[in-house]
């Protein structure tokens, strides 16, 4: 059985025992409210709503159709970088093969959405090792480094440094990766990824780096 439908089940047995009172008439006193203990995953079981999982594919469908106004681009990705935030969820891009997908618009022509990608992939990745260990697998930290030394739009490169910051924090192979992609002149004895101070450091001249300003 469905967990939550197990869970749905217990509830309307557990309700249906405290709404009858010690004659087996009327409510019982004091009795909780009803709908007090219902989950959202319990409503959601309950009236065949979509999962969380189809929530994400539907919003990355919306950011990557070609008929979609950036409006809806963005709101949909706004709801996919909230989504993430549980690390359930962003353990599932990779059964939901839903990564690449995420990556690809690091290099989108619309800066607005190579900003909400680089924002994905920070909370994807912050504080979560399987996360930080695909966004490594993918190759994509050359790709964040690109956004943030070359990237013109200051919100998209601000993105960047944070999606960075959070997948090199005590992730070893993320800082290797990254210090072999930083341009001339940054520090290359920072290679500890446990070094916060060190790691502070790499962060803030990537935020300080001169970026030309688009014609």
């Amino acid at each position: 059985m469905d967990p939550e439908m197990n869970k749905l089940l217990k509830w309307s047995v557990a309700n249906s025992q405290a709404s009858v009172g010690a004659n087996g008439e009327g409510s019982a006193p004091n009795a909780p409210a009803a709908a007090s203990d219902l989950t959202p995953q319990m409503i959601n079981t309950l009236f065949g709503g979509p999962s969380e999982a189809d929530l994400m594919r539907a919003a990355m469908e919306v950011v990557h159709d070609k008929e979609s106004d950036l409006e809806n681009k963005l709101i949909a990705f706004d709801n996919f970088e909230q989504l993430i935030e549980g690390i359930d969820n962003a353990n599932n891009l990779v059964p939901l093969n839903l990564w690449k997908p995420l990556v690809e618009l690091l290099k989108h022509d619309e800066a607005e959405i190579r900003r909400m990608a680089a924002w994905c992939v920070g909370t994807a990745v912050q504080n979560n090792p399987q996360a930080q260990d695909q966004l490594v697998t993918l190759n994509e930290i050359p790709t964040l480094v690109t956004l943030a030394t070359t990237e013109s739009n200051p919100a998209t490169r601000k993105k960047a440094v944070y999606a960075i910051s959070s997948a090199v924090r005590n992730h070893q192979p993320a800082l290797d990766a990254l210090n072999k992609s930083l341009p001339e002149g940054y520090p290359t004895d920072k290679t500890d990824a446990a070094d916060m101070d060190g790691i502070d450091i790499i962060m803030d001249k990537l935020r300080s780096h001169p970026v030309e300003a688009s014609a």
